[in-house]
């Protein structure tokens, strides 16, 4: 699969009201999925010199640089109206990747048996990151299995996780 990248940057005038990144996720997500596309993940950064909002979109049949474009646009239009990022910014849209971000329960339900990366918040069993094959989900946990141990980890104290690419 390849990786697209639509970019626009945006100037604004006003300071609007800053919203937080799961408020700018519910403001979206719906807008997107009507367009037929999964809203992925969300990164927003930003600072006095401008920032970045970076949207990162799938489906089950991949994503192309038009899926970009076509997903750019709406969104750049729903920001313009509601205006909830302040200052100059950089809109990004993109595919996520071989290495994507698990960021929802469906997510890790899709890549059942696939291998991870999970950083977690604070040490489990003495360790904060987890490399191996991911055995079960539930609405509480996974459970990865790392080098033949399993280990049962809370999906409210993971930081991040992300699919291993299998090497090709």
């Amino acid at each position: 699969m390849a990786l697209f990248l639509f970019l626009k940057q945006v100037v604004r005038r006003s300071a609007g009201r800053k919203m937080t990144a799961d408020e700018l996720m519910a403001l979206l997500e719906p807008a997107i999925e009507r367009l037929g596309y999964e809203l992925a993940d969300l990164e927003v950064r930003l600072g006095s010199k401008g920032g970045l909002v970076r949207v990162f979109i799938d489906k089950p049949d991949g994503i192309g640089l038009g899926d970009c474009e076509k997903v750019s646009a709406a969104v750049s239009a729903l920001l313009d109206v509601d205006d909830p990022v302040p200052g100059n910014y950089d809109l990004e849209v993109s595919s996520p990747g071989l290495d994507r971000k698990l960021t929802k329960i469906e997510h890790f339900q899709r890549f059942m048996g696939e291998t991870l990366k999970v950083t977690m918040r604070f040490p489990v069993e003495g360790r904060r990151r987890f490399r191996g094959k991911l055995m079960s989900v539930d609405e509480e946990k996974i459970v990865v299995e790392v080098d033949g141990q399993k280990h049962s980890l809370a999906l409210t104290t993971i930081d991040t996780a992300r699919l291993v690419p299998e090497a090709a």
